[in-house]
């Protein structure tokens, strides 16, 4: 099964990290956060590996000749303008037809993770946190609502995704930003996709994965527990590297 991970943003609630460099790039305990995605859809039997990058495109390119895990460049040339879904849409010719693996370049995350998700047979899935709450809590300083979205998976289906939540029984886990498209899948995607003509510039993830559902569209919704996180600002990057050091940390992917 192919992967391909979107890594043409640059980051600037990172601020100084991506001064010189593209959030995939980025260090998390040691490592650039693409080299944790690389050996994790790697080491669960993902690949060809692409990535799809951007801002400091050639960084990627460098990267590219000393990683250990092989993957092929692409490049998302008008990342400044536009959103993850074009990047992926960057991604169609290389991966369309075959099922593919989709992850974000800023999470970490284990192979059991990808395993879990490789094992669902649906067109289109993802895996979603049930254990959220807790590093939501350590992002926002204790209380989970301030960047939490809704979320609820009924019978392995996700129901409802992406909107402002006014309590946590409307947040039943968190998306995490890996998906998987078979061919069947990539072939549902790309139709949406061009029935948004010039507004898929302009669509997030979420916001797509909401327009799937409202077009009766279903998606699989793989339960994993913890192990992961998303390194959205130069704080996530800080209170990571300390529940790390301090070894307390209830996501930490590398167990």
């Amino acid at each position: 099964m192919k992967a391909v991970i979107l890594a043409a943003g640059r980051g600037s609630r990172l601020k100084r990290h991506t001064d010189e460099r593209p959030k995939a790039l980025v260090e998390l305990a040691g490592r650039p956060l693409l080299a944790w995605g690389l050996e994790a859809l790697a080491e669960a039997g993902a690949g060809p590996l692409a990535v799809v990058g951007g801002y400091r495109h050639d960084l990627i390119e460098a990267f590219k000749a000393k990683s250990p895990v092989p993957f092929t460049a692409l490049v998302n040339p008008r990342w400044a303008e536009t959103n993850m879904l074009a990047s992926l849409s960057c991604a169609a010719e290389w991966a369309a037809g075959q099922d593919c693996l989709i992850s974000y370049a800023d999470i970490a995350y284990p192979a059991r993770h990808v395993r879990a998700l490789m094992a669902d047979e649906r067109p289109i899935a993802l895996t979603y946190d049930v254990d959220w709450e807790k590093l939501w809590r350590l992002r926002s300083g204790g209380d989970p609502l301030a960047d939490a979205e809704t979320f609820r998976a009924e019978g392995g289906l996700l129901r409802d995704i992406g909107a402002r939540p006014e309590s946590l029984d409307q947040v039943r886990g968190q998306y995490m930003g890996l998906l998987k498209l078979t061919a069947e899948g990539w072939a549902v995607w790309l139709d949406q996709v061009e029935a948004l003509g010039p507004a898929a510039d302009r669509s997030d993830m979420t916001g797509f994965l909401r327009r799937l559902l409202a077009a009766g569209t279903p998606i699989g919704a793989v339960p994993v527990r913890g192990a992961w996180c998303e390194v959205d600002s130069d704080r996530d990057l800080e209170l990571y590297e300390n529940a790390l050091a301090e070894g307390f940390f209830s996501h930490d992917w590398r167990n």
